[in-house]
């Protein structure tokens, strides 16, 4: 049985979140700002003479103007063909079948997705120890925390569609957790291999590695599974750490995390950027190649699931003004190759146009083929899958292909 270990108990805000709502309120976290629902039409109300029927109206009032403010059901995005002209020629695997772990360029996978054997605990197979801690805001001199006011997001800038102007965001305190991984193998004081993961914890990614260590497939690996720092997208704290196009967020994760990590678990993290490899899915996606495209002294392994490589930057910046999709329209295409070994993933039915901007930079499946696109031509060391029947984020593609996914990202490192 695996051990988990905690600093400090957990925190159960949605629980009390939806304690304290009315019955009718969505209280469901969703990544992207929806549209609000409009209010139906209500008949007049009627004279009312007694404090009772007040009452009553005053609360049919209430009612009806918290239904306002839900959000409106996000319309399913449509579904692409991977033969679709413009994107990238890819192999298509039979069902079922995932991409070699030794080769490189783009595949097509599905639509069925059955988790990987790895993806389960074994019998006889040592499991790691997962440890948890709590980071505050109030310890961090790089992100002293901020928040956008519930239900609000922005509004289109009228003089450009690429911008989005955020109002209601304003300071504001927040914790997150932290997981660490330290398979059963690992000798202290040694200088081990290790992986950044994003939203964390990440339990599928600690099963996966018992196993992939068990099998000598990949490297004996800690993995450090970082909670973010809670909202999403732009005015979010979540949004400043992992859609800013700079190399903040790598240096919070060096100078905050890292340190706190080899102190209180015992173990010894290498320097070598070979050594070190980075995760995400969705805006923790784009992250993890931000890490290492601002910092490849530090990072030279990046594993992307539905990476944001879209206009979400906020706030927005004079260097990168569309964001994460200048990876694709101009930052890899115009600079000399970098070291980095990169292995990404979309859905056909991935994200598209998720919220009120129109700016043609919003298609994370667009986004997607073009990085692979780029990096093809720029002569980098990639593995693109397009998964077929599969949404954003999707946990049974992620439970089908971590385990290849994985050993193909730690090529060329000693076991």
């Amino acid at each position: 049985m695996r051990t988990w270990r905690s600093a400090v108990p957990l925190l159960f805000l949605p629980a009390l979140l939806a304690a304290q709502a009315p019955d009718n309120t969505d209280t469901r976290v969703f990544y992207y700002p929806k549209p609000l629902a409009r209010t139906p039409w209500q008949p007049p109300m009627k004279p009312v003479t007694r404090l009772a029927d007040v009452t009553a109206q005053l609360t049919i009032a209430i009612v009806i103007g918290a239904v306002a403010q839900t959000p409106a059901t996000r319309p399913v995005p449509p579904t692409r063909d991977p033969n679709t002209p413009g994107y990238v020629q890819a192999k298509d695997l039979p069902d079922g079948a995932v991409p070699p772990a030794d080769a490189d360029g783009n595949f097509i996978i599905g639509p069925t997705h059955d988790p990987a054997p790895e993806m389960t605990v074994q019998e006889g197979v040592p499991q790691g120890t997962v440890s948890t801690f709590t980071m505050s805001s109030t310890d961090s001199k790089i992100y002293p925390g901020i928040a956008r006011e519930p239900g609000t997001f922005g509004t289109v800038d009228p003089t450009d569609a690429a911008r989005l102007v955020v109002t209601t965001s304003h300071p504001a305190p927040y914790t997150r957790r932290v997981a660490v991984y330290v398979p059963k193998q690992y000798v202290p004081g040694t200088a081990a291999p290790f992986i950044v993961g994003a939203d964390g914890p990440d339990q599928l990614l600690f099963t996966a590695l018992d196993n992939l260590i068990a099998q000598k497939r990949v490297p004996v690996m800690i993995a450090i599974s970082i909670g973010n720092g809670s909202g999403d997208a732009q005015g979010s704290q979540r949004g400043l750490e992992y859609d800013t196009m700079s190399g903040r967020y790598a240096e919070f994760v060096e100078t905050e995390v890292l340190p706190l990590v080899e102190k209180a678990y015992n173990v010894k993290l290498t320097k070598d950027p070979e050594g070190r490899a980075t995760m995400g899915g969705s805006s923790g996606g784009s992250a993890a190649l931000i890490m290492a495209w601002y910092h490849p002294e530090l990072y030279h392994r990046v594993l992307t699931y539905s990476g944001t490589y879209v206009n979400q930057q906020w706030p927005p910046g004079a260097e990168t003004p569309h964001g994460a999709w200048e990876f694709h329209e101009r930052l890899i295409p115009n600079s000399p190759a970098k070291p980095i070994r990169i292995w990404m993933e979309v859905g056909d039915r991935d994200l598209l146009n998720p919220n009120v901007m129109r700016d043609n930079m919003h298609d994370w499946v667009v986004a997607n083929e073009n990085m692979a696109r780029v990096l093809a031509a720029r002569g980098y060391r990639y593995q693109f899958v397009f998964a077929r029947n599969a949404g954003h984020t999707d946990r049974t593609v992620k439970q089908q292909t971590l385990p290849e996914a994985l050993e193909w990202l730690w090529k060329g490192h000693s076991r």
